[in-house]
């Protein structure tokens, strides 16, 4: 698989809900809780403030679509200067597919869908995501509500087959979000995530994603980014915040936690699928990133469920 294929399948995208948002008058909504969700969304009629934590607030209008992926806690308002009331009595009987009018409706409207990931190594995949992505181009904001808008249909409908349509639909939402991003101009750096569309970083993330086992230098990845050794370190630590090197021990170790959780490896094959001559060596690396041993690591991942 891609490297974006790899993360989404760590991150498992699960349970999901797609409602439209219908707003009127002064008003503000708090969504507090969102530590393990995605949320896609549009705005399809008016303007309103976006104030995600740790953020710059957004003024959106028609037209614009995001994703907010970090899980972070986020407010929605006509106003920032409105008390917000909280999302739980906004949505209070939502159904799948559903339509929420908020004081009358009539001025705002938002079309998306939550998702919530059971990866559990989503948290740490997403820590270093900006908490706002922004969908820029017309021509990708319309692809992303056109999805959106079909899934909702498909929901309200509830023809034969809509529930599996529903959930491919949902999740070609998320893909598509999250390429649509990707492809955008507006970041800089900072972030493995961005890295991926990087021309140079990305055949290099790509190899390593490809190929976890394989012993891999500084100058094997520098190759495959077509660069010297010394720019292309600099690049990635620019680019990615971390070095290359370091970059493949925490997707080895990412990878390693998934196979001791779900699957039936033993750590002495674990260890081995992802390039380690021995468990010591194995247990050391593991340890440095993940903050405990992998048995103990496997013994709560397991207990919490």
């Amino acid at each position: 698989m891609d490297p974006l294929s790899d993360i989404l399948a760590l991150l498992r995208p699960d349970r999901y809900l797609t409602a439209g948002f219908d707003a009127g008058g002064d008003w503000a909504v708090r969504y507090d809780d969102q530590v393990g969700r995605i949320k896609c969304y549009a705005v399809t009629r008016g303007t309103c403030w976006l104030a995600v934590d740790e953020a710059a607030p957004v003024r959106l209008s028609a037209g614009d679509c995001f994703v907010l992926p970090s899980g972070r806690s986020f407010t929605l308002a006509s106003d920032l200067g409105v008390t917000p009331v909280s999302v739980r009595q906004v949505h209070a009987g939502l159904r799948y597919g559903g339509v929420v009018v908020h004081q009358g409706g009539g001025d705002v409207y938002l079309v998306g869908a939550r998702f919530d990931l059971t990866g559990r190594q989503s948290r740490a995949l997403l820590r270093s995501l900006p908490p706002i992505l922004l969908v820029e181009e017309a021509s990708d904001q319309a692809a992303l509500r056109w999805v959106i808008e079909r899934l909702m249909d498909e929901m309200r409908q509830n023809r034969l087959g809509a529930s599996l349509a529903a959930h491919h639909l949902a999740h070609m939402m998320l893909l598509q979000a999250l390429r649509l991003c990707l492809s955008s101009r507006s970041h800089d750096g900072g972030s493995w995530f961005f890295a991926l569309a990087d021309p140079k970083l990305g055949p290099a993330i790509a190899a390593m994603h490809a190929e976890p086992a394989r012993r891999w230098t500084l100058q094997d990845l520098a190759a495959q980014a077509g660069m010297s050794r010394s720019i292309f370190a600099q690049r990635f630590r620019e680019r990615v915040g971390e070095t290359p090197i370091a970059y493949l021990t925490r997707w080895r170790m990412m990878l390693a936690a998934e196979r001791l959780t779900s699957g039936s490896d033993t750590l002495a094959q674990t260890a081995q699928a992802l390039g380690y001559d021995s468990e010591n060596a194995f247990n050391t690396a593991f340890k440095r990133v993940m903050g405990c041993s992998p048995r103990r690591y496997a013994r709560a991942e397991i207990a919490a469920g």
